[in-house]
């Protein structure tokens, strides 16, 4: 069993070209992953990585053995789930991520009632607005709110999530109500952006009378947080760009209005990603199966009638 624990180590450690990381993530400390990785190197006979001062880079001979390294715990998984699935009794970790709005508001909540209805099963959860990694992060799951793109990734759809530009009574006070999303560029209005590393170039992408089109905005505010965003726009520092389900009680309060509704943003839709192989453990199931339908349950209760 100790082999399978290095193996596991090395398969995550190859994967994120770092120690420490590897450690965090298995759950260890970097000196145990440290020693796991020697005694692997010294039952093989051979260098896996060559040590620099920022990463961890793979011998020929680490690349060589992930190939077979990763079939190794693909294999051990498949059985266990295998065994899994004769006693009904699914048991294991799960590593989950979504957005800050979806994860707050939707899976976050439910994860307790999963817990109760399926004890064995851990659930780590992690939220961030920024584009998540499933290969690189290890995760199993992963929730997205966007325009999804081919990928290797299975998905499952949740809905079609309609959302809608909107500002404070005071900043429409102080600057005008626009109405169209042309009146948005060239800095006639501050425009509260969404960013992170890596992010691409910001264009909202809103519906008119020819389709969709892309209009450039720009603003002096911007954060990796979606929910910064929508208290910004709550103190009247700009137009916000949000899924109608993080904001409408604000709507219909009057705390936030809708504005340039001739060119609203286009729909984006609200999925769960995971690798072909990852379905076929049935905690993964499970989870899915379960996080869905109160998704959908939720998104129904939180519609701008």
């Amino acid at each position: 069993m100790s082999y399978v624990v290095n193996v596991r180590m090395f398969v995550r450690v190859f994967e994120l070209r770092n120690m420490s990381a590897a450690a965090r993530d298995l759950r260890v400390s970097a000196a145990v992953a440290s020693s796991r990785i020697a005694e692997l190197e010294k039952h093989l006979g051979v260098r896996l990585f060559n040590r620099t001062t920022r990463r961890l880079q793979p011998t020929e001979h680490g690349k060589v053995f992930y190939s077979g390294a990763t079939k190794i715990l693909e294999t051990i998984e498949d059985a266990e789930a295998a065994v899994v699935e004769i006693t009904r009794n699914p048991r294991g970790s799960i590593f989950v991520a979504a957005p800050f709005g979806v994860g707050r508001q939707f899976i976050a909540p439910h994860v307790p009632p999963f817990k109760d209805q399926y004890p064995e099963i851990d659930v780590r959860l992690r939220l961030s607005d920024r584009k998540v990694s499933i290969a690189e992060e290890g995760l199993d799951v992963a929730f997205v709110l966007g325009h999804l793109k081919d990928s290797n990734l299975k998905a499952r759809m949740i809905a079609e999530c309609e959302r809608v530009l909107c500002a404070s009574p005071g900043y429409i006070k102080a600057r005008g109500h626009p109405t169209h999303g042309s009146e948005l560029a060239n800095r006639q209005h501050d425009c509260l952006q969404l960013r992170f590393p890596g992010a691409p170039e910001f264009r909202w992408l809103l519906q008119g009378e020819d389709g969709p089109a892309g209009f450039d905005v720009s603003g002096p505010f911007e954060s990796d947080d979606g929910d910064v965003l929508t208290q910004w726009a709550l103190e009247g520092r700009g137009i916000v760009n949000k899924p109608v389900f993080e904001v409408v009680e604000h709507l219909k309060s009057g705390a936030l209005v809708v504005v340039a509704e001739a060119t609203p943003p286009v729909p984006v839709q609200l999925a769960c990603l995971y690798p072909h192989r990852t379905f076929q453990d049935p905690k993964i199931r499970l989870f899915i199966d379960f996080m869905i339908a109160k998704c959908r349950m939720e998104l129904d209760q939180r519609k701008l009638v």
